[in-house]
C-alpha cells in the first residue's frame, strides 16, 4: 500500500509541476489566467473509527480570473477589460470568449483577433445611431460622411447705437452704403460651400436693414430674407433688444445640381443694439461637406466613433461584453479562448461599464495574471514533494528488501 500512496504523490506532484510550468510559459501572454492544481485525499477503507488513507488525486485545475494589470500600448485596437467580462468572438456563429483583446483589422474592415475570429458587438443604423439588437461581428464602416445641408442658422450680434444714419442706397461693393458685416458658411445637399454675408445698414435710431448675398467660388447672387432677393428686411430695436419676430426665412439660388433652392431659417434673436462697436457675439450652422474617415477612437462603455476631415464624428458600433455567474466553469480551448458550459451558467451580454461589466479600455492590454515569484516558490514546494514521495518508496523497498532477506 505504501507504494501506491508514494506513486500517488508522485503523480500529484509531478501534476503540480505540470500547472506551474504552463502558469510561468504563459506569464507573458495577454489575458492568460493562471491555473492551479487542486487535490483529493484517497480512502480504501474505513475500520471503527480508523481510515486508512492510499494517496491523494487530483480534483481539478482550477482558473484564477482575478485582474491582470493593464498595459498601455501603440495600438488603438487593443483593448483591455478593467473589471468582469470577456470580449464575445465569433468563428463563423461558433462563438467563444477571450480576456485576450490584441485585435486588428481584417482584408474587409472587420475586427479579428490573431486568429481571425470576430470581436462581435452592436451595429449602427444608416443615422449612426446604436442598434441594440443582437450582437454581430464588427466591421468599420470606412465610406465617406455624406454631407448634411443647412437646415438651421442662428447668428448674434450686437449693433452700435451710435453708428451713423445711411440714406445711400445699399450697394455690397460700398462699404460707405453699410455700417457693419459679417460671414457664415452655409452648405446644400451636395456639401459644397456657400459664403452667406450679412449686411447691416442702419435706417433710423432703432431701425436697421439687414442683407445678404451668398458666394459660390466666383460667383455671387442675393439672398431673399423674405422679402426678395438683394431687398433689406428692417429689424428694430426697443431698449437695446431685437424687437422683430424670428426668424426670418433665407433662401439662397444653388446652380451646381444640389437641391435648389437652399432654404433654413435665419435666426438673430438675442441681437443687441448697445452703445460699443459693432461685433458678432454667435454663429451657428449645422450643416458640413462630406467628409473621410481619418481616425477613432473608443470609450469606456465600448463605443467607437470615426472621426472625419471634415470635422465630423459619428458612431461606428459598440463592443459587447459577456459575464458568468462563475467563470471557472468555462471550458479552456486554448489560443486565449474559453467556451460556456452548463457549471459557468448562461452569458450575460451587455456593454461596459452597465450591470456587473467592467469598463473598457481602448490602447492598452491585460496583462497574465500570473505571479512569477510566487510560481516559483510554489515549484520548489512542488519538487520537494516530489523528492519526499520518491524517499517513500525508497523506503517502503528498503522494508520489503529486509523482510526478503530474513532467513
Amino acid at each position: 500500500m505504501a507504494f501506491q500512496t508514494g506513486l500517488s504523490g508522485l503523480s500529484t506532484a509531478s501534476r503540480t509541476l505540470d500547472v506551474i510550468g504552463n502558469n510561468v510559459a504563459n506569464s507573458s501572454v495577454v489575458g492568460f489566467k493562471q491555473s492551479q492544481a487542486q487535490f483529493a485525499e484517497v480512502f480504501a477503507a474505513t475500520a471503527g473509527n480508523n481510515q486508512f488513507g492510499i494517496g491523494t488525486k487530483l480534483q481539478t485545475v482550477s482558473q484564477r480570473f482575478d485582474q491582470g494589470v493593464i498595459t498601455p500600448t501603440s495600438n488603438p485596437l487593443d483593448f483591455a477589460v478593467a473589471g468582469r467580462g470577456f470580449f464575445r468572438m465569433s468563428d463563423n456563429g461558433e462563438i467563444s470568449y477571450s480576456r485576450n483583446g490584441q485585435f486588428r483589422f481584417d482584408d474587409r474592415g472587420y475586427i479579428v483577433n490573431a486568429d481571425g475570429l470576430n470581436l462581435t458587438g452592436y451595429g449602427i443604423d444608416s443615422g449612426g445611431n446604436i442598434v441594440n439588437a443582437a450582437p454581430e461581428p464588427l466591421r468599420f464602416d470606412t465610406a465617406d460622411l455624406p454631407p448634411q445641408q443647412t437646415s438651421e442658422f442662428e447668428a448674434r450680434f450686437n449693433l452700435n447705437s451710435s453708428a451713423p444714419v445711411i440714406t445711400a442706397t445699399f450697394d455690397p461693393a460700398n462699404v460707405d452704403t453699410y455700417n457693419f458685416s459679417t460671414s457664415a458658411t452655409v452648405f446644400d445637399s451636395l456639401g459644397s460651400a456657400q459664403v452667406v454675408t450679412m449686411y447691416l445698414t442702419k435706417t433710423a435710431p432703432n431701425a436697421w436693414n439687414i442683407f445678404a448675398t451668398a458666394t459660390a467660388g466666383t460667383t455671387t447672387s442675393n439672398v431673399n430674407l423674405g422679402a426678395g432677393a438683394g431687398v433689406g428686411v428692417p429689424l428694430t430695436f426697443t431698449n437695446g433688444q431685437l424687437a422683430t419676430t424670428m426668424p426670418l426665412t433665407a433662401t439662397v439660388t444653388v446652380t451646381n445640381g444640389a437641391t435648389n433652392p437652399l432654404v433654413f431659417p435665419f435666426d438673430l434673436t438675442g441681437s443687441t443694439q448697445y452703445e460699443g462697436s459693432s461685433s458678432v457675439n454667435f454663429l451657428y450652422q449645422d450643416g458640413f461637406r462630406s467628409g473621410r474617415l481619418t481616425g477613432f477612437n473608443v470609450s469606456d462603455d465600448g463605443i467607437i466613433r470615426g472621426n472625419y476631415n471634415n470635422g465630423q464624428s459619428r458612431n461606428l458600433g459598440q463592443v459587447v461584453l459577456a459575464d458568468f455567474v462563475n467563470p471557472q466553469g468555462l471550458g479552456p480551448l486554448g489560443n486565449n479562448q474559453w467556451q460556456e458550459t452548463p457549471a459557468s451558467g448562461l452569458p450575460v451580454v451587455g456593454v461596459p461599464t452597465t450591470g456587473t461589466i467592467g469598463k473598457l479600455q481602448a490602447g492598452a492590454v491585460e496583462d497574465s495574471n500570473v505571479e512569477l515569484t510566487s510560481e516559483l516558490v510554489a515549484m520548489i514546494v512542488a519538487q520537494r514533494a516530489y523528492q519526499a514521495n520518491a524517499q517513500t518508496i525508497k523506503t517502503q523497498d528498503t522494508v520489503i528488501q529486509t523482510l526478503v532477506n530474513l532467513r
